[in-house]
């Protein structure tokens, strides 16, 4: 097994190629598909101490990069010591916030993963199933390659249109795990705009704000439970908060995340 560890370092600050896309349900799943586009790199410091740079990283020849949505508030992810673990803070205030990293070569989509997260408020009024409201205080994504044939007309208009805008893609497939406002642990929901995401709610509701939540998920299992069907390679890993359609404030911290992965693919 090889084991990937975002230990907290190499978080990368920079610019990114300037995308728009008609929602974000469907931005999420085209941007954490993106390649770095360069340009002018920052770094800032924490009230850990540490800036970014030092507190993520994994063995991946690619680093960890945020990705601004253009014409959304960004709020950044900031390294700080919350009850003396080491987490990444994203302060949403009616914002998109998107961390990402490409797995490069791609790692079979069998294997565990274990990260905890923690927030201290649910976006106001959000649900999953709606187009418009279907913010998330806390997600962790996962991008799989797979047969493309499989795929409906209208999946390959959206994938197009995704290669004419950025130079890639669509995933085949995305499952994000989330915490919910309102759906029961365990239940899978479909993205409003396409069914290439599907979503598997590991916490719901308010019991458990302000507490750390730790999860250890085999990989496999979830995407047969959610898509029906064997998963393909594993291409690409992200968090993500996201209050802009309630125009939500909260707080969400996510902490140490260890990816136990199957054999790196030939491509």
């Amino acid at each position: 097994m090889n084991r990937w560890m975002i230990s907290l370092r190499n978080v990368r600050k920079g610019l990114v190629c300037p995308l728009r896309f008609p929602g974000l349900g469907l931005a999420f799943g085209l941007l954490i598909t993106l390649a770095a586009c360069g340009g002018r790199q920052t770094q800032a410091t924490g009230a850990s101490g540490a800036s970014p740079a030092e507190l993520l990283s994994t063995p991946a020849s690619v680093d960890w990069a945020p990705w601004p949505v253009p014409g959304k508030r960004y709020a950044a992810f900031e390294p700080v010591l919350l009850e003396g673990q080491p987490a990444l803070r994203v302060r949403a205030d009616a914002s998109v916030s998107i961390l990402r990293q490409r797995l490069e070569p791609a790692l079979s989509g069998s294997g565990r993963l274990r990260f905890s997260w923690r927030a201290d408020a649910l976006p106001d009024e959000a649900r999953l199933q709606e187009s418009g409201r279907d913010d998330a205080a806390l997600r962790v994504l996962l991008a799989f390659e797979g047969d493309r044939s499989r795929w409906s007309a209208r999946t390959h208009r959206l994938s197009e249109l995704s290669r004419l805008v950025t130079g890639e893609a669509l995933p085949y497939a995305t499952l994000a795990y989330v915490w919910s406002a309102s759906d029961a642990p365990g239940t899978v929901v479909m993205n409003p705009r396409t069914d290439r995401i599907r979503k598997l709610v590991l916490d719901s509701g308010v019991e458990h704000l302000g507490q750390w939540r730790t999860h250890e998920r085999d990989i496999r299992a979830d995407f047969v439970r959610a898509f029906g069907e064997e998963p393909g390679p594993l291409v690409a890993v992200a968090l993500m908060t996201d209050t802009d359609n309630t125009g939500s404030r909260l707080q969400a911290w996510y902490g140490p995340l260890l990816l136990q992965a199957g054999r790196p693919v030939a491509p």
